[in-house]
């Protein structure tokens, strides 16, 4: 029987009924998942790319790279070498136009041969000085070659997954490096790019591919009794184990999310409480408008900022007052707005409004507290804020002494710092205690297992859950349906490293049971 293209089949037999499996990845609209079966090539990628992988702008060096079937021609057509290049050497030689001839730069080229480089094709770099013209030039001079065109936004890094370089996890944690603004965001990303993430959900898939492979075995062979017994109640173990370790990855409070885009934290209080002052200070600049007019910040002012290594976004609000004006009035409804969002909120008192008797200081924040969070007082979530008491340099010494020891008595809605922006006293208290505090809700990127990084993971993971339960749901009415649970969650977290494949659960099959004995 001839099948054309990417057809594959496969005849299984056994006493009571054949099965034919036919597969297309192609024709289902996926890419083909299994590239040593299918020699039919990616579209697009019998092209040969090139661009400029250094920064743009005036520098000290730029590197042009070159990848695809042509490469290696384009590197003698620019160099003028005759003789055999010498895989990963670098070797200084003249750049020239192959047209005009023109000498364009003098600089370091280097070959990767295929499919030991970065895209898994020949490739090759420049290495040539930065000044923008000599980068034209010597991207005009590979335009006009033949077969070669400007890569697209990320081609590189998708002809390196697609030739198995690259899981998707990697992929994303090698854009999340390019992006990295600080220390813990780099290491999250080096973790995630090496591969870690990505052999936790392997490990994982792999689990489910035994696991369905079983199921599948049984429902095929148990009538002639060459299966085992108690391998549906090994793959209920297992499904269960799976099931958990899923659920534990998931209850991570999104710590590696925030990690990678930032913690949300938001100033918020009453007017003329100082919150302008302490964004400004905590920015180091004056980004937002200081004025003892009451109202005077109306929109949301947001800066980002490195608070220990550990990436923050910054955001200042309008003071929170009942009020005629429309425009500040809608000022407060996106600071309330933020507030419910944020995943800190720093809420700051002036001082000089808190009770003249000490002992009633705890019921006043309290109130406080429940008009800036009222939603997050209800939930329970109030230690997801930071209560600071701004201007203590206007309250003698002893009084504000007397405030923090009634305070450390009989207030516990949440974390409490005395502060002054004016002066700058109780600063260093105020930002290790900030700092503690994000660096707990993203945690060490290098303790533990892997975080998620993306909400495709976690949805995907959701799925995942979702289609295990249907396993056991179906499992002692209707075994195939049960399968199709497994198969569905193997399929979802197949979507997050981007391997996808039925043969590899065909293979488990004849390497776990001696069919036929």
């Amino acid at each position: 029987m001839a099948l054309a293209g990417c057809w594959r089949i496969a005849l299984y037999k056994n006493v009571t009924r054949p099965r034919v499996y036919l597969t297309c990845p192609v024709v289902f609209g996926r890419a083909c998942p299994v590239r040593r079966v299918c020699s039919r090539p990616v579209p697009g990628f019998e092209d040969t790319i090139f661009a400029l992988s250094s920064g743009r702008g005036r520098c000290g060096v730029a590197v042009v790279r070159v990848s695809g079937p042509d490469a290696t021609g384009a590197l003698r057509a620019l160099t003028g070498l005759k003789r055999a290049l010498t895989p990963r050497t670098a070797l200084l030689r003249s750049i020239t136009h192959p047209a005009s001839k023109e000498l364009l730069d003098r600089g370091l080229i280097l070959w990767f041969p295929g499919p030991h480089s970065f895209t898994g094709e020949d490739s090759a770099e420049f290495h040539i000085h930065g000044g923008p013209a000599v980068i034209n030039g010597v991207l005009q001079a590979l335009g006009s070659l033949p077969g070669l065109r400007p890569a697209e936004a990320g081609e590189f890094t998708r002809r390196a997954f697609h030739a198995g370089k690259l899981d998707l996890t990697e992929v994303e944690g090698l854009g999340d490096l390019i992006h990295a603004e600080t220390e813990a965001q780099r290491r999250q990303a080096l973790r995630q790019m090496a591969g870690d993430l990505g052999r936790l959900y392997n490990d994982w898939s792999q689990q489910l591919k035994h696991c369905l492979a079983h199921v599948e075995a049984f429902i095929d062979f148990s009538e002639g009794e060459l299966i085992e017994d108690g391998v549906l109640n090994q793959v209920d173990t297992a499904v269960s184990k799976l099931q958990v370790e899923i659920k534990t990855h998931l209850s991570d409070e999104r710590r590696g999310e925030r990690l990678r885009s930032g913690v949300h934290v938001v100033i918020a209080g009453s007017t003329n409480a100082g919150k302008s002052s302490l964004f400004n200070l905590l920015c180091q600049r004056p980004a937002a408008i200081v004025s003892p007019t009451a109202g005077t910040t109306r929109d949301v002012v947001e800066t980002p900022l490195d608070i220990g290594g550990f990436p923050v976004l910054l955001s200042d609000t309008a003071g929170l007052r009942e009020t005629d004006d429309s425009v500040e009035r809608e000022g407060v409804q996106r600071a309330l707005k933020r507030v419910e969002v944020a995943d800190l909120t720093l809420v700051v008192v002036d001082s000089t409004q808190l009770p003249q008797e000490p002992r009633m200081v705890p019921g006043f924040l309290n109130d406080y507290l429940n008009n800036v969070l009222p939603k997050k007082m209800e939930q329970g979530h109030v230690q997801q804020c930071l209560l600071i008491i701004n201007k203590s340099d206007l309250l003698p010494n002893e009084h504000m002494s007397i405030i923090q020891r009634a305070l450390s008595d009989s207030f516990t809605a949440a974390a409490v710092s005395i502060l002054s922006c004016s002066t700058g006293a109780g600063l260093t208290d105020f930002l290790k205690m900030l700092q503690e505090r994000v660096k707990t809700m993203c945690a060490d990127p290098l303790v533990g297992s892997p975080s998620l990084t993306q909400t495709r993971h976690r949805t995907n993971l959701q799925k995942s859950i979702e289609a295990l339960g249907q396993y056991h749901k179906y499992r002692d009415m209707d075994l195939a349906l049960a399968a199709e649970g497994l198969r569905l969650g193997l399929s979802c977290l197949g979507r997050i490293t981007g391997k996808v494949g039925t043969e590899e659960i065909l293979d488990v099959i004849f390497r776990d049971f001696c069919i036929g004995k």
